[in-house]
């Protein structure tokens, strides 16, 4: 079945779904449970998945309700979607908007004080190939590898358990707190807020995981232990 039936968006609340046209709902319903069958996490126990109000007749939203409801997930319909992309910091260069599957839903992590806004972050539990880019406005945890050609752009900091070879950018709203993580970090370009770095050309083999982040108003890289 054609993965173009249905689009998944990770939001900040859960999944978003939209369906392509003049496609039967027999075809969407059996590509929901295909996805349901095949454990590629796209659907994980406890997501809201969201779908826009009027999309599919009352009887068929209910049959998707259940559905969902039947494999631990919570339906909603959403009465609009929003179109508002927020400005960019003026150094940082716009990044247009993109597409990404095999998502796991947003996460919740609490701040070390308790008394900061809980922080949202993406959970990506695959490697990402060259060619694929994942922007949000949260954190992002990468389960996998980000291989050269890729693509990482966060509004928060970015934690990436395997090697990173591709482009990562933190902090791209200009928070200069972000930080980068990587068991091994051997990015082609890296950023944090609008500042910028490359790994070096012979990185140095310490053996263990490495953190970038900004100090003295460059961005510094140092091992750390998980």
């Amino acid at each position: 079945m054609s993965e173009d039936i249905i689009k998944i968006k990770g939001t900040k609340s859960g999944l978003r779904l939209t369906f392509a046209k003049d496609v039967a709902f027999e075809d969407i319903e059996k590509d929901i449970l295909d996805k349901f069958h095949s454990g590629s996490g796209f659907f994980v126990r406890g997501t809201e998945i969201f779908v826009p109000e009027g999309t599919l007749p009352a009887e068929q939203m209910e049959r998707l309700r259940k559905l969902f409801h039947q494999h631990g997930l919570m339906f909603r319909t959403e009465k609009r979607i929003e179109q508002h992309t927020p400005a960019f910091n003026p150094h940082t260069p716009a990044y247009p908007p993109v597409q990404f599957h095999n998502i796991q839903a947003p996460v919740q992590a609490h701040s070390p004080s308790g008394n900061e806004e809980l922080q949202q972050m993406l959970v990506i539990n695959r490697t990402l190939r060259g060619g694929q880019e994942i922007t949000t406005k949260s954190s992002v945890l990468i389960c996998g590898n980000v291989n050269p050609g890729a693509q990482i752009i966060a509004g928060g900091s970015i934690d990436i358990r395997g090697t990173c070879r591709g482009m990562v950018h933190a902090g791209a709203y200009g928070d200069k707190k972000a930080f980068i993580i990587a068991d091994r970090l051997m990015p082609t370009q890296i950023r944090i807020a609008n500042l910028i770095a490359r790994s070096p050309d012979t990185p140095e083999e310490t053996g263990k995981a490495e953190r970038a982040s900004v100090k003295d108003g460059a961005i510094v890289i140092e091992s750390i232990e998980r």
